[in-house]
């Protein structure tokens, strides 16, 4: 399998998050690209290579100018409020909840901020440009070398991608690269693209760039949003609208699920697939689905996700495989890989 390696990755280093009321160390760390990366080294999974940088218009096929141009600059504009700044990290503290506007752009850089975050635990630091920018030249290339004959491609990368909207950043997520990576799909000539998340969160970034599509299917197995992460989206009766109408599917599950549980929600997903009929697939690969994930409450063990990688093989789809989520750092390197290794053996 070709892999597509975020050497700038770690330049996204936040220093803390709030976390249920608290200020804590920061779940997301650069430990879990760098832990995967060693694992996928250490098994011998395939060649693994630099990404070509791709260009802004690329990325605004997916994010709105006016959102990138913020995300480009905050850090610079973050400094200059106050030199002192340079040592912390920046978050926002005001929103524009319902009755309030978001068409038009506040000069106050805090408030800017909240225009397009979503919430407290996603620091913007010095590097997040860099980071979030090579993480979508990932996510692009990876797309890309489906064409040139590849049979399945990871794009292994941080921060992840699945919360960030078309002009929102939130849930450790800057840039959508699994919207981006479809998105280069349908544009390097694929008819219809699927993408199928099965982090333990809901891709809510991903189901609203996508919601009124019809060429791209979006199908998520997560934890139910009543009682889980991001909490307003991700219920089984979003289905699509307008021209996308039936091509969202939400399978969400409830807390302390069983291996047996999700796997039967997998064959809901893959019987979906079939039905669409795509040309390739997108796979946000989050594996905080493990049973000893601090944020996550399911039950996947190791092994699970070697049966994983096997079934979305059996789709018989070309993927491209995009890190989200998983915060078992120990673990994560032997979870990702097995669903990788797992793909490769049943494809």
């Amino acid at each position: 399998m070709l892999t597509f390696y975020n050497e700038h990755h770690a330049q996204h280093r936040g220093r803390h998050e709030m976390f249920r009321g608290e200020q804590v160390p920061c779940f997301e760390t650069p430990d879990r690209a760098d832990l995967v990366l060693a694992e996928c080294e250490r098994r011998g999974l395939g060649q693994i290579v630099t990404p070509h940088g791709v260009s802004l218009v690329s990325l605004e096929r997916i994010h709105t100018p006016r959102y990138l141009h913020f995300l480009r600059n905050a850090w610079s504009e973050w400094i200059a409020l106050d030199p002192a700044n340079a040592d912390k990290d920046a978050f926002p503290s005001a929103w524009p909840i319902r009755g309030m506007r978001a068409d038009i752009e506040p000069d106050n850089f805090n408030a800017r901020m909240g225009l397009y975050s979503m919430d407290t635990g996603t620091p913007l630091t010095a590097g997040t440009w860099i980071a979030a920018k090579t993480g979508a030249d990932c996510a692009v290339n990876a797309a890309h070398a489906l064409r040139l004959g590849e049979r399945g491609t990871f794009a292994l990368t941080r921060p992840p991608g699945h919360h960030a909207g078309a002009d929102f950043f939130g849930g450790y997520c800057f840039l959508n690269n699994a919207a981006l990576a479809a998105q280069h799909l349908l544009d390097d000539g694929a008819r219809r693209v699927a993408i199928l998340d099965i982090d333990y969160h809901h891709g809510n970034g991903t189901q609203s760039i996508f919601y009124r599509r019809d060429d791209v299917l979006c199908v998520s197995i997560h934890a139910d949003p009543r009682s889980d992460y991001p909490f307003y989206l991700g219920h089984a009766d979003e289905t699509g609208e307008g021209a996308g109408a039936g091509c969202n599917m939400n399978l969400p599950l409830a807390q302390g699920t069983s291996p047996a549980q999700w796997f039967a929600a997998l064959e809901t997903a893959c019987i979906k697939l079939a039905s669409y009929g795509a040309d390739a697939l997108v796979v946000s690969l989050g594996v905080d689905t493990y049973a000893g994930d601090p944020l996550s409450r399911f039950a996947l063990q190791g092994g699970d996700f070697l049966r994983i990688g096997e079934r979305i093989g059996h789709t018989g789809l070309p993927a491209v495989f995009v890190l989200e989520g998983g915060n078992a750092v120990a673990e994560i390197g032997i979870n990702v890989v097995n669903v990788l290794e797992g793909f490769e053996t049943a494809a």
